[in-house]
C-alpha cells in the first residue's frame, strides 16, 4: 500500500513540473491535430474508393 501512496505522490510532484500550453497555443495544436486527422481520412477514404473499383473492374 505505501508504493502506491508513493507512486501517487510522485505524480503528483511530476504533474507540477509540466509546462501546460496557453489557451491560444492549445487551440492552434488542436486546429493542426484535427486538421492533420482529416486530411488523413479524407486521403485514405480516396485511395480506398480507387482501389476497390480498381478491383471491380479487373474481376468484371
Amino acid at each position: 500500500m505505501q508504493r502506491l501512496i508513493n507512486f501517487f505522490r510522485d505524480v503528483s510532484r511530476e504533474m507540477k513540473k509540466v509546462s501546460w500550453p496557453k489557451g491560444k497555443e492549445l487551440t492552434k495544436y488542436t486546429v493542426t491535430v484535427v486538421s492533420t486527422v482529416t486530411f488523413v481520412a479524407v486521403f485514405f477514404a480516396i485511395t480506398d474508393l480507387g482501389i476497390s473499383s480498381l478491383i471491380r473492374l479487373f474481376f468484371e
